[in-house]
């Protein structure tokens, strides 16, 4: 019984390390690297969205290539307005 205690707290701590480990990096990708986002509407029509459907979109933006200068024509930009 004492045996099983001691199993169950290494596991617990276990997941609390990689806890404190994988949240700031995955915050950081988000942040940096990468992030998905859902576009909704008829704003971007017929690029995404197309059809007139009503589902919406899942779109991977890329913040590297806007930290990078790295945009080019026919390519899509998200802005975000801070509140």
């Amino acid at each position: 019984m004492a045996q099983a205690q001691g199993l169950g707290k290494r596991y617990i701590k276990a997941f609390f390390k990689g806890f404190f480990v994988a949240v700031p990096v995955t915050v950081t990708f988000l942040d940096r690297v990468a992030c998905v986002a859902r576009v909704e509407g008829a704003s971007m029509q017929p690029s995404l969205n197309p059809g007139g459907r009503q589902a919406s979109d899942v779109v991977l933006l890329n913040h590297w290539s806007i930290r990078n200068y790295d945009v080019q024509r026919g390519d899509i930009v998200s802005l975000v307005g801070k509140k």
